[in-house]
């Protein structure tokens, strides 16, 4: 007799894209017109899938066959990846209110060959012959000088579910709710902080389980001293301090604000700079890191030099590196022509008291700023490190061509204006930092379109 079979088993296999969006915004397209047949303005990065992607427009065509007829546009994988495969749609928007933008997509539609597969990084995808130029600087594409494209990508995915009897979902941790609670209720409290007249009511262990600095304090304290008065900190700075302590996260405060036009004192004074001074006092490593972020947020050709010279102060090191990158950065002007980063400033013109758009660089702005005048004055260690790191983006940017820095520009009297430029603004989920750029690179061949390179 034939044994009784047993529980039949299934499986399923799902294939599908995982979509997502970046729209490019290229500001500037006349003066984009003519940096050559296969040179490309890049957008910023963006991730769909597990994989970087980039925009690439080519104002002159990708072509040299075309002459500069099309302008062209392409999708590159800009990460590691190897046979990568995806579903585009590029559409350049109809910027009168219309709604008649040019549209090519693979999405809602059968393809004979499947997805296009990238097969590694550097790979792309696009039309070379994606607008006839003459006709795009006459339509409603082109609007104040401005062009938008929005670039969707499908990366194909596949995976086999199997069917589970039960599925429990684990919620977050909210051990910092309570432990912010018990801070709040002030319940089992055993040590009393008095800032500036104000009382905070918190608990030894905590503190001391958290922070070394504490540990250290109340091991060297009588038992029945317990009141510490602190003299260096506000009251709602040591608030924030202890919100962190307890809830491992920033205080909800309306003080952390973006401080990119600020002189010194206010970036001294705001409560970012502050906290991280306490971090430094404390040694909370990860609080110093937040604060380094949000500090991060908010560096400008204003700020810059005051930030370096507090995460020099309070050693925030990511913080500091980041200043000394964006400082050096906006210092350099290439001659070569492989890369030209410069950026325009608005400022006012003493004679008519008026705002007026000049060409007067940020490199020099950075040198001009009372901050720049305070790391001379204080911080001549800091002064030297920027020199060197000026020097290393130089031979970055120039790729061992001829450069020169703004402040070789500055000491010999140099001229730094009247240079052209190109201008692109990227954006990804709303209004980032924008700036002039171009990026030279090698041009592509082939011919029709669309096109997959490689």
């Amino acid at each position: 007799m034939p044994s009784p079979l047993g529980s039949p088993t299934s499986s399923r296999s799902v294939t599908q894209t995982v979509n997502g969006s970046h729209r490019f915004t290229i500001k500037g397209y006349s003066l984009a017109k003519g940096m050559g047949v296969g040179k490309h303005i890049a957008s910023e990065s963006f991730t769909v899938g597990g994989y970087q992607w980039a925009i690439y427009f080519y104002p002159d065509g990708k072509n040299p066959e075309d002459h500069s007829t099309y302008v062209s546009v392409f999708v590159a994988l800009a990460s590691e990846g190897t046979d990568v495969r995806a579903l585009f749609e590029l559409t350049l928007l109809d910027q009168s209110g219309k709604g008649k933008h040019k549209v090519h997509s693979h999405f809602d539609r059968a393809l004979e060959s499947g997805p296009y597969t990238l097969k590694y990084r550097g790979s792309m995808w696009g039309y070379k012959r994606f607008f006839r130029r003459a006709m795009l600087e006459t339509s409603d594409f082109l609007k104040d000088d401005c062009l938008k494209i929005n670039c969707t990508v499908g990366v194909v995915v596949s995976e086999t579910d199997c069917p589970r009897l039960h599925s429990i979902q684990v919620p977050e941790s909210d051990i910092g709710s309570h432990f912010g609670i018990l801070l709040e209720n002030e319940e089992g409290s055993d040590i009393t902080f008095n800032v500036f007249g104000e009382k905070f009511h918190a608990h030894k262990l905590v503190l001391a389980a958290r922070s070394p600095v504490f540990e250290a304090e109340f091991s060297d304290r009588m038992e029945d001293d317990n009141e510490i008065v602190v003299t260096d900190m506000e009251p709602k700075v040591f608030k924030a301090l202890l919100h962190f302590i307890y809830r491992d996260s920033l205080i909800d405060d309306e003080e952390f604000v973006g401080t990119s036009s600020s002189s010194m004192p206010s970036v001294s004074d705001a409560l970012a700079a502050k906290l991280l001074a306490a971090a430094d006092k404390y040694d909370l490593p990860r609080l110093r890191l937040m604060c380094e972020s949000v500090l991060c947020k908010d560096i400008s050709v204003n700020s810059v030099a005051n930030i370096l010279a507090l995460a020099d102060r309070h050693y925030a090191m990511d913080l500091k590196s980041v200043c000394l990158k964006f400082a050096a950065e906006n210092l350099v002007v290439s001659e070569k022509g492989h890369i030209l980063y410069f950026w325009f400033r608005l400022f006012m013109d003493p004679g008519s008291g008026q705002p007026a758009v000049s060409d007067y660089s940020i490199g020099a702005a950075v040198m001009r700023s009372d901050g720049f005048e305070y790391l001379k004055e204080n911080c001549p260690s800091l002064q030297s490190e920027l020199l060197k790191t000026v020097a290393g983006c130089e031979e970055e940017f120039s790729g061992g061509g001829k450069s020169r820095s703004v402040w070789a520009h500055l000491s010999d009297g140099g001229d730094t204006i009247n240079r052209s430029v190109r201008q692109q603004t990227w954006e990804n989920g709303g209004e980032q930092n924008q700036g002039m750029w171009v990026q030279l690179d090698g041009g592509g061949d082939g011919e029709g379109s669309p096109r997959q390179e490689e």
